[in-house]
């Protein structure tokens, strides 16, 4: 598919973002949320900062490093993530479980593949927190079996029932499309949403009970992006001839921010 231009939905498609660091067996891909809408100051939008697309050869090691002031989750849909940090964690992520890194005032870690490990290609999501020095800490356990074609909450605000929280206004959820098939995107009063596309394509948009395509929206390949500004009610996400994994941020655009993070800012 090719990504339309913006729509009076309140829709900002982006293409693939074209800021990628090779480091040889860990390369990255950054995607700022902000570049989705025109004339906007901030490579962030609002709460979520940068969403990084991480790839792992078997075998690499990320030394031990610190990040402080920016809270970083670690989604797996498939390879294996270790985590070994200076409070004496040593943990497992992979599509099962969560990691959340609640960096606070600093928080050192490592990541690691082994050598049998699967290739790993992962989001690490940096969201900015409402404070700076913030106690740090760790959250990491299992996700909810996920359901195909429904929307799964994968981590929310801090107060909320829920067993992974940031300190800000961000919910993520994730889906996993079959072929064609659609799921409106959840709603948050006063959130608007970046969805983000991690494997096969979709359209996002109005969808006619009748209609075998979406209408009035956007087409997005793999890696590609759209901002929802909260126009109307919200949009469905129609799977192309392959099905989709998406994940969606429902955010607060206006929720006080920092940007003194290590790597989100």
């Amino acid at each position: 598919m090719e990504a339309h231009s913006e729509t009076d939905r309140g829709l900002h498609p982006a293409p693939r973002s074209d800021v990628f660091r090779n480091q040889g067996k860990f390369r990255t891909r950054f995607n700022f949320p902000g570049r989705n809408l025109p004339d906007h100051d901030d490579h962030g939008y609002g709460p979520l900062s940068t969403v990084v697309e991480s790839f792992m050869d078997p075998g690499t090691l990320i030394r031990m490093h610190q990040h402080r002031d920016e809270e970083i989750v670690s989604w797996v849909p498939a390879g294996v993530m270790r985590h070994d940090d200076r409070e004496g964690n040593e943990l497992v992520t992979d599509s099962e479980r969560l990691l959340v890194m609640n960096a606070g005032a600093g928080f050192w870690h490592a990541e690691e593949t082994l050598a049998d490990d699967p290739p790993l290609r992962m989001l690490q999501i940096f969201v900015r927190p409402h404070d700076l020095g913030l106690e740090p800490g760790i959250q990491h356990g299992p996700l909810p079996d996920p359901e195909p074609n429904e929307w799964r909450r994968v981590f929310a605000p801090a107060g909320a029932d829920h067993p992974f929280t940031v300190r800000n206004a961000v919910d993520c959820f994730d889906v996993r499309l079959d072929a064609d098939a659609a799921a409106t995107l959840p709603a948050i009063e006063g959130r608007d949403a970046y969805v983000y596309v991690f494997e096969g394509s979709v359209g996002v948009g109005d969808r006619e009970s009748d209609a075998e395509e979406p209408t009035g929206g956007v087409a997005l390949d793999e890696t590609e992006s759209v901002v929802w500004t909260g126009e109307g009610p919200p949009p469905t996400v129609t799977a192309g001839d392959e099905g989709a994994t998406v994940v969606a941020f429902l955010l607060d655009p206006d929720a006080p921010i920092t940007r003194q993070g290590t790597i989100g800012r």
